[in-house]
């Protein structure tokens, strides 16, 4: 049964305005976004509406103990002009693990999936027929009580918006492993796409870049030793013959492009491992010669070649014109994302008009 989702479209959309050949990471906001309220046990007043501010209360709970957590995907424009989803289901379901460790109610496939149709219909338009584009899509949920006292709240708004974006990095990164933050520890909400993460990664980023480097590459917080992920997406490594990357243990982000990557190599063949990886062993494969490329993955970057890499006073550099598998995996997954390579593993979901209930 279809949802009860009230849409209210703008009088004139602001489309015409955009270069969608010079996008702003994250600046430039679609038309219209979707709202949906938690109350009394229950989600309602479901509605895609014009893009605007919110009103919050200063007692918001979200504001003082930080239930708030979010996802990351993505939308290409197919053949005909209507919009590709990219394991749209796999983000419902990180979003409702991280709801449960964050202890807020999960959000309804059926709203999600609708809700989310309904308003990338509604702004096709704002999908960039460019290379190397797409359109972000940044589904979120947080607390609403206006409440202080430290128990989770009882009311909560779900949210999705929409952003054109272009490249993330537009060059090859360099990383400095850290040594003295922590980014999280088995047990803890490294595992969920929690807002405090982000908040907490932001110093050792500042400092990182104040020394040259775009990010860090996390270690675990109990001996330094083993390899974690980047501040911004998880990590691979190619050495010798294999291509390893973290094994997830609670403490690193389940990414879905880091999944797509592992189906798509084993799919091909290679040899993969996932496993504990150590730092040493990344540096010494760095000084024999053996480490052929470092690549990050996520929603935002794709992948991202990794070009230096720092660890104490030992520095890695790596010839990104060299590498092999990064490219061949941004290719692969770009020409799944927007239907140019079949799509055998019934990732790609097409949004037509053709969709029950769907009138927009």
């Amino acid at each position: 049964m279809a949802l009860d989702i009230r849409i209210e479209k703008i009088a004139k959309s602001r489309v015409d305005e955009i270069d969608f050949h010079n996008i702003p990471f994250g600046k430039v906001f679609t038309d219209h976004m979707l709202e949906a309220d938690y109350v009394d046990g229950k989600w309602t007043n479901v509605v895609i509406r014009p893009f605007a501010n919110l009103s919050i209360h200063p007692g918001n709970a979200a504001l003082h103990y930080g239930q708030s957590i979010f996802e990351g995907m993505k939308a290409n424009r197919s053949a005909d002009g209507n919009p590709l989803l990219f394991r749209a289901h796999k983000h419902v379901d990180r979003i409702n693990a991280s709801a449960r460790r964050m202890c807020m109610p999960e959000v309804p496939e059926e709203l999600f999936m609708e809700g989310l149709k309904k308003l990338v219909y509604l702004d096709k338009n704002w999908i960039p027929d460019v290379a190397g584009c797409s359109l972000y899509i940044r589904p979120f949920l947080f607390a609403t009580d206006e409440f202080l006292g430290v128990r989770a709240s009882e009311t909560y708004k779900f949210m999705i918006l929409l952003l054109p974006v272009g490249a993330y990095y537009s060059a090859p990164v360099k990383l400095k492993a850290e040594e003295k933050y922590v980014r999280a520890v088995q047990g803890g909400v490294g595992e969920a796409k929690t807002s405090g993460n982000y908040a907490a990664s932001l110093l050792p980023a500042q400092e990182a870049k104040a020394q040259g480097y775009d990010q860090v590459m996390w270690l675990d917080g109990k001996e330094f030793k083993y390899i974690q992920e980047v501040g911004t997406m998880n990590i691979f490594f190619v050495v010798g013959n294999k291509i390893l990357t973290p094994e997830t243990d609670g403490a690193i982000l389940k990414g879905i492009t880091r999944d797509s990557i592992l189906h798509i190599l084993k799919d091909k063949g290679y040899d993969v491992e996932t496993r504990p990886i150590t730092i040493e062993e990344i540096m010494q494969a760095g000084k024999t010669g053996e480490l052929k490329e470092v690549f990050g993955a996520g929603t935002a970057a794709v992948i991202a070649y990794v070009s230096e890499l720092k660890y104490k006073n030992d520095i890695i550099n790596l010839d990104a014109k060299q590498f092999q598998i990064a490219p061949m995996l941004y290719d692969t997954i770009q020409g799944l994302k927007t239907q140019t390579l079949p799509d055998k593993f019934g990732w790609v979901e097409e949004v037509t008009a053709d969709e029950p209930n769907f009138a927009v």
